[in-house]
């Protein structure tokens, strides 16, 4: 009996335990689920919940208002992603090794801006836990739980990786945003790019502290870091400093 209980924890076959918890790291019934939703003691992934906040999420958030959508060009939304996966990327590392970083783009209230980080091992996801508390980032607060999500393949959305997806933005499984290739060789320079897994961060020296600025102050240091790099801190550098677009695609 107990092996048979083992062998169909966090499965469809499991009467007790939330099947979609366990694979996807949130549940769309929320705490109103029949079943039980049994949050990690320890893991190596991060759950940073609903922190990307997408322009798909902007234009349903206007909709929702009875207002247009914001003209946001593809340029801007694909730099509007880039700046964020590397200023999270970058955050991360101080904590330890970053495996894996994946974000949502569906629109489902549960999914919707979900931002899991997988780390090499379980104290470094305990350390970025411990820092997270009570930090902001683009105006919110930063809601960080351990996930139990350590492997990805059964939360991703298949048909979506294929442009066959039939459910569309609120599909209940990951509709991952994808990084561009120019993010990708900034972060990890011209190494073979893995559809699945990104390669290991090259993480910096931890930080001892954090002022009680935090939030505001890991958003100024990627403004920097980004200008200086990219050349151009005028416009573009206002969409992170403003947490979102210029004032003129804001609603």
């Amino acid at each position: 009996m107990a092996k048979h209980l083992v062998a169909i924890h966090g499965t469809e076959r499991d009467r007790v335990n939330c099947p979609f918890y366990y694979k996807m790291g949130a549940c769309r019934h929320g705490e109103r689920c029949s079943r039980l939703h049994h949050k990690p003691l320890s893991s190596s992934t991060l759950l940073l919940t609903n922190m990307y906040y997408s322009p798909e999420q902007i234009r349903a958030t206007a909709a929702a208002a009875g207002l247009p959508p914001p003209a946001i060009s593809s340029r801007e939304e694909a730099t509007h992603f880039d700046r964020f996966y590397v200023d999270v990327w970058r955050e991360m590392g101080k904590y330890g090794r970053v495996d894996e970083l994946h974000v949502c783009g569906n629109l489902s209230d549960h999914l919707a801006g979900n931002t899991y980080v997988k780390f090499h091992d379980e104290d470094a996801a305990a350390a970025a836990l411990a820092a997270l508390e009570s930090r902001w980032y683009a105006g919110r607060p930063v809601q960080a739980d351990l996930s139990p999500v350590t492997h990805f393949r059964e939360a991703r959305c298949r048909p979506f990786e294929e442009g066959e997806c039939d459910r569309g933005d609120y599909c209940n499984f990951m509709h991952l945003c994808k990084l561009s290739d120019s993010a990708y060789e900034q972060l990890f320079g011209r190494r073979r790019r893995s559809a699945k897994v990104l390669p290991p961060s090259r993480s910096p020296p931890r930080r001892r502290g954090h002022s009680r600025d935090g939030g505001r102050d890991w958003e100024r240091g990627s403004e920097q870091r980004m200008e200086r790099e990219r050349g151009d801190g005028g416009r573009e550098g206002e969409m992170v400093r403003r947490g979102g677009y210029p004032d003129h695609h804001r609603y």
